[in-house]
């Protein structure tokens, strides 16, 4: 604390009072009603951590209470119940139908007069070729590996996202407990100014400048606890009621360095959707190549005419013709080809794009750490001796209030800065913890 309320060097203090001198008569009753306060202080504090919330306690609850991680496994269920039925025959086709009806001369309208009149049931099974059997079911075990790596995905940048708002409602917290410090500082400040004023060791308008100096912190005090609301909502979206909570503990250090980062970055999270869909690609590609084959499929029927004439069984086989490849199966086959090669040339853009983001968080943490340190080691302790020196020479009238309440606000500066400059630091490194799964 910068000022106390005890008052300038060599200022009477005033003689104990009779409640005072009472109180101070009673001292083994106090200090047994000390120590049950104590007790009972303890007891609530040992309550209040008992509702404590640590990071790792957080993630796992937005990671299983997450809607987008539910929506995700649905999505895995779906993609993996359709690979069940890849490559399998189509459904086999039943027709029932007549055949050479006659509908005009003398045997028009009979059933039973004319020998090619019968009732025909036959059956149909479509065989596509065996090529593009294996390209469907390939395909379909391509879009399982995506959605997986999908889910990976998802799982890191929910843990981004928590351990941002993380980061964001603990900073909220320790700038509140500066300003609140600060507030209880002004008040005592006041409490003390009016008895100087009568002394004659300060001016009529410290007590207005000190007033002002409330106000200032009050308005400051709001815009916190606004942002305190905001950080706790936005915390609420992946822990739900517990975001309330204390908050105990940080998100952590940086789990791999920079380098081994660098050298992984082909396990990147974002990167390694990109060979599960370059297999689906290629597996489309091999679907269309295998249509130049063509299908086939066959067909049994049965045909029961009058007696006199007796039954009949039919058998046929069908073939595809592609005879137009140049204009129907090459073209799609170039498309998928294309398609292939889109998705290599992107991967490639990603690449050097997450390459650019880490070698920047890299450069802006190596900043960060040292703005912190030089902080910590210089900046805080010359806002701190300026401002002792200028309480100094304010308690031996040679100095102003002003010049304590802006040399004052000079260390609340800084030690807000400190708490962003850390956020920022802790939020970088959340982001470099997310790139690559555990």
């Amino acid at each position: 604390m910068l000022i106390s309320s005890s008052g300038a060097p060599g200022e009477r203090r005033p003689a104990p009072s009779h409640g005072a001198m009472r109180a101070i008569s009673c001292g083994p009753r106090v200090h047994r009603l000390s120590i049950l306060t104590i007790a009972l202080m303890g007891g609530v504090f040992t309550s209040s951590q008992a509702y404590a919330l640590n990071f790792a306690e957080a993630r796992e609850i937005a990671e299983q209470q997450s809607p987008r991680v539910s929506a995700q496994r649905l999505q895995i269920d779906a993609v993996e119940s359709a690979q069940k039925a890849a490559g399998t025959l189509p459904d086999p086709k039943l027709s029932v139908g007549m055949e050479n009806f006659p509908v005009s001369g003398m045997d028009r309208w009979s059933l039973t007069r004319e020998s090619m009149t019968g009732q025909r049931l036959a059956l149909m099974q479509e065989v596509p070729n065996q090529a593009k059997r294996a390209a469907k079911v390939a395909s379909a075990q391509a879009r399982v590996e995506r959605e997986r790596a999908a889910l990976v995905l998802q799982r890191l940048q929910i843990r981004q996202e928590l351990g941002l708002a993380w980061i964001a409602a603990q900073a909220v917290e320790q700038r509140d407990q500066l300003l609140a410090e600060l507030l209880a500082e002004n008040q005592r400040l006041q409490d003390s100014l009016p008895a100087r004023v009568a002394g004659g060791s300060a001016q009529a308008g410290d007590l207005l400048a000190a007033q002002q100096e409330a106000l200032a912190l009050s308005d400051r005090l709001d815009d916190l606890r606004r942002d305190r609301a905001k950080a706790r909502a936005m915390l609420r979206r992946w822990v739900g009621p517990r975001a309330d909570e204390t908050l105990q503990g940080d998100t952590g250090p940086l789990i791999r360095p920079v380098t081994q980062l660098r050298t992984d970055l082909s396990s990147h999270a974002e990167l390694a959707l990109y060979p599960a869909m370059q297999s689906m690609a290629r597996a489309e590609s091999h679907e269309a190549q295998s249509e130049s084959r063509g299908d086939w499929s066959w067909e049994v029927a049965y045909t029961r005419r009058d007696r006199r004439w007796g039954d009949m069984v039919s058998f046929q086989v069908t073939f595809d013709l592609p005879w137009q490849k140049e204009r129907r199966q090459t073209p799609m086959i170039q498309a998928k080809q294309r398609e292939l090669e889109r998705l290599e040339v992107e991967q490639e853009d990603v690449a050097r794009k997450h390459l650019q983001e880490l070698d920047d968080s890299a450069a802006e943490l190596q900043a960060l750490d040292s703005q912190i340190e030089r902080l910590k080691s210089t900046g805080l302790q010359l806002a701190q001796g300026r401002a002792d020196l200028a309480l100094s020479n304010y308690r031996a009238a040679k100095g102003d209030l002003g010049a304590v309440l802006g040399a004052r606000a000079q260390v609340l500066e800084a030690r807000m800065r400190l708490i962003d400059l850390q956020a920022q630091r802790d939020g970088v490194t959340t982001r470099l913890n997310s790139l690559i799964a555990d």
